[in-house]
């Protein structure tokens, strides 16, 4: 990034000199609007032929499986009956849906209209308030990003946990997959350049702040580098972690093109797709190419 100014396109950003960011969050290949049912896409996920994108919004048991060129939705499928669903990801054939909860939704034969559902509840609760679901090729594991709280007890406030689960043993690891404190966001940002507008960063992670505000609203790993992508609705933000749960990068998005980012998935070729929820609007789906 030597001698490149971006400070023009992004409204706020930290580089640190050591790592490559591989897309512009401001400039979206594509951007289809949602019809009605779709204002609230609260997961985002897609299907094992990378045809479709297939998403859950966070009050009917449903599925919904979306042309990806297009953004037009081929298919619905009821699962199961409503709720607070938050996160979705496939594996093959099977879909994953996660609650706010903690539990987990396995659905098979999700295209066909009976599908076979199965639920696994978790030792997590409502106070976690699960709200990311992304598959982890490498450790055969999906990931369950807390927008609550981490742990019990005060020292977790200032922290947030990404748990796992075995999608074979279909068994929770009670043990944090990933754990970063507000420390560890103020370790990182003072490896930064300083580019316009990262004052809002270092005020959004002011480490005298009593509780971590960044709050993962989707996760996703990365399909060419292993990693760890987080969305947070709350400050509108990006977050890159490292496969050892370092902290690689943080952008803030620009409001006007990300009203409320609640969804997260990739392509096999590294496309992005970032779902926003429509707030009253139209939701949203833009998909930014992997340069």
């Amino acid at each position: 990034m030597e001698g490149t100014s971006v400070s023009d396109y992004r409204d706020s950003i930290s580089l640190p000199l050591t790592y490559q960011f591989h897309y512009d969050l401001q400039k979206p290949n594509t951007a289809f609007e949602m019809p009605g049912r779709l204002e609230e896409i609260s997961g985002l996920g897609l299907s094992p032929d990378g045809k479709n994108l297939v998403a859950v919004n966070d009050e009917k048991g449903r599925l919904y499986f979306l042309d990806k060129a297009t953004g037009k939705v081929v298919k619905e499928v009821e699962f199961w009956k409503n709720g607070d669903y938050e996160g979705i990801e496939m594996i093959g054939n099977t879909v994953f849906v996660v609650k706010s909860t903690g539990t987990i939704y396995e659905v098979k034969n999700a295209a066909k209209s009976l599908p076979e559902t199965q639920k696994f509840n978790s030792f997590l609760n409502k106070d976690n308030n699960v709200e990311g679901l992304g598959y982890d090729e490498k450790s055969n594991c999906l990931l369950l990003g807390c927008k609550g709280k981490a742990g019990e007890g005060k020292e977790f406030l200032l922290e947030k946990a990404i748990y796992s689960f075995d999608p074979e043993t279909k068994e929770f690891d009670e043990d944090p997959a990933y754990v970063f404190s507000l420390q560890d966001v103020d370790n990182y940002l003072k490896t930064c350049r300083l580019e316009k507008g990262i004052e809002k960063l270092w005020k959004f992670f002011d480490p005298d702040k009593s509780e971590m505000d960044f709050s993962p609203s989707a996760i996703a790993v990365h399909p060419i580098s292993g990693e760890i992508y987080l969305l947070s609705s709350v400050g509108k933000l990006l977050l890159v972690l490292s496969r050892e749960g370092k902290i690689l990068y943080i952008e803030k998005l620009k409001k006007k093109l990300h009203r409320q980012p609640e969804g997260l998935c990739f392509d096999a070729d590294g496309t992005m797709y970032i779902s926003n929820e429509g707030r009253g609007e139209k939701g949203k789906i833009y998909s930014f190419a992997y340069h």
